[in-house]
């Protein structure tokens, strides 16, 4: 499975750039009963937009830029992979997602965490931010998330 498409490269470089207004990418199967995964969707609206781009019945990977200040002074952004089994996803293809990230993760290869959901009340913006800042090792914020 080759994800090195220029198509899915723009995007991830779209994403990390801090010129761009891109923050996240979705990749899925290009349709039911092909294996390979293409670039989805984009958008600039964050994870909102991005919840209403999931289905219940898919396997996607998504690409999100996170922005969030320490303090007053300061602004710091990561990047986060949230793997999505949808709660409907069928079990063959359940099956293929632990191979298959291992070749998402290379592709998509700078992320500070990784988060698997399966139902979209699991994508709490909150929660993510807090683990961005745990994996940033520098907290201003007092342990307060």
């Amino acid at each position: 499975m080759s994800l090195q498409t220029p198509e899915i490269l723009t995007a991830y470089d779209s994403v990390r750039s801090d010129k761009s207004p891109t923050n996240w990418l979705l990749l899925s199967n290009s349709s039911p009963s092909t294996q390979t995964l293409s670039l989805k969707a984009t958008g600039s609206g964050g994870i909102p937009e991005l919840l209403s781009h999931l289905s219940p019945s898919e396997v996607s990977y998504a690409y999100v830029r996170i922005q969030y200040a320490n303090d007053a002074e300061s602004v710091r952004v990561k990047f986060a992979l949230i793997i999505w089994i949808g709660e409907q996803t069928k079990v063959m293809r359940k099956a293929r997602v632990s191979i298959e990230s291992g070749e998402v993760k290379k592709v998509l290869a700078h992320h500070s965490v990784s988060v698997q959901a399966s139902e979209l009340k699991e994508i709490d913006e909150e929660e993510i931010v807090r683990l961005c800042r745990k994996a940033g090792g520098a907290d201003y914020n007092g342990g307060r998330g």
